[in-house]
């Protein structure tokens, strides 16, 4: 059995970016600095570049039709996306495909799922409608159960459901919620309507209205206003009220393929305004406007924003 692997889709996804873009040629001087950036910029970046190289090595040796065809075929975007694929599945011995729990794409079965950069509606019946964000999946089941598998999602709906995450339950009732899983933690803010929190260690709750909050398996945040970007995304938009430009970028990233790097010495600065998400590179063209940054493109895939002085 392959050993857990302890990082995210999206850095999975970056990892073998940066693969495909060596087996196509040397780096530029530029691209070889922006890999080495990535590489340090944290530690879950380099377990997965190391498991991506193990697994590519793997590959190599296997008979299986699926990944001959992969890795020989002519350099096209079907063969990228097959061998982008098979390299974040991590590949068994023998190219297996079965699902564990460690795996880094659990959405690949979900019943619904969003594309990176991408937002989608799904009809509950009964007037109920779910929202799914950017890479987000989840399982829909009869009896008004919902699972988020990975992501954030938005629920309105005047029925009861159910929706349960890696940390807890919501039970909520006529209620317009928005529900966001991270690593060890799931953020949940409640428009209105009536929900109920249930975690593995903690007592019943009734979660405030017009309020946010944080809950893990055995903890639970204070309840605090709700932000000015919670549920903006149904809208397609991305609001900052005074956020650290460093935040700001975390969350642009989530709607854009590879990496937005901030450097220390401008991530404190504060940043508002309404922007689209549909449009990343016009949102990076006006920080240049609004404040004393300069955009670095090294590829299309890694930007790095850092002070214009």
């Amino acid at each position: 059995m392959n050993p857990p692997m302890d990082f995210s889709a999206q850095v999975a996804e970056q990892a073998v970016h940066w693969l495909l873009e060596m087996q196509q040629g040397q780096l530029s001087p530029r691209q070889q600095l922006a890999w080495q950036q990535w590489l340090d910029a944290h530690s879950e970046h380099r377990r997965a570049w190391e498991h991506i190289q193990r697994v590519n090595s793997r590959l190599r040796g296997l008979s299986s039709p699926l990944a001959h065809a992969a890795l020989n075929a002519p350099k096209s975007g079907s063969r990228r996306q097959a061998l982008k694929l098979l390299l974040i599945l991590g590949a068994g011995s023998a190219v297996t495909w079965g699902v564990r729990e460690h795996n880094p794409l659990p959405s690949l079965l979900a019943d619904y799922r969003s594309p990176l950069g991408q937002r989608r509606k799904i009809s509950l019946g009964s007037g109920g409608l779910l929202q799914l964000n950017t890479a987000s999946a989840a399982d829909v089941r009869d009896g008004g159960l919902i699972r988020l598998l990975e992501g954030e999602m938005y629920l309105s709906a005047t029925q009861s459901f159910e929706v349960q995450t890696a940390h807890g339950v919501l039970k909520a009732q006529g209620a317009r919620l928005n529900v966001r899983q991270f690593a060890e933690r799931t953020q949940v803010a409640l428009f209105e309507g009536r929900v109920e929190l249930i975690t593995q260690k903690r007592a019943p709750m009734l979660l405030p209205v017009a309020r946010q909050l944080s809950f893990g398996e055995t903890t639970i945040s204070e309840a605090k206003s709700l932000d000015a970007n919670s549920g903006a995304w149904t809208d397609g938009m991305l609001i900052a009220a005074h956020m650290r430009l460093g935040d700001f970028l975390d969350e642009l990233s989530r709607y854009r393929r590879g990496q937005i790097s901030c450097d220390a010495q401008v991530a404190d600065l504060l940043i508002s305004g309404t922007y689209p998400l549909d449009d990343s590179e016009r949102i990076l063209d006006l920080l240049q406007i609004s404040l004393p940054v300069k955009v670095r493109r090294f590829t299309r895939y890694w930007v790095n924003v850092e002070a214009s002085v």
